[in-house]
């Protein structure tokens, strides 16, 4: 079973989702020889406050 784990920073709409999440599997099943009901997606929103780059919080930039 495939699990596909996307971070990003909140602000995506549903729709933007729900695309990514089937162009995802579309690409995990040609590539992964897997059938779409295998496949897992996790998205998680991560707030800029609680993510950092080369040590300087993103909300900070």
């Amino acid at each position: 079973m495939p699990i596909l784990h996307l971070q990003m920073h909140p602000g995506r709409t549903d729709d933007q989702k729900r695309a990514f999440a089937r162009e995802a599997t579309k690409a995990a099943v040609e590539t992964l020889a897997c059938p779409p009901e295998s496949l897992e997606i996790l998205i998680t929103e991560i707030a800029k406050d609680s993510w950092a780059v080369g040590g300087k919080l993103k909300s900070e930039a």
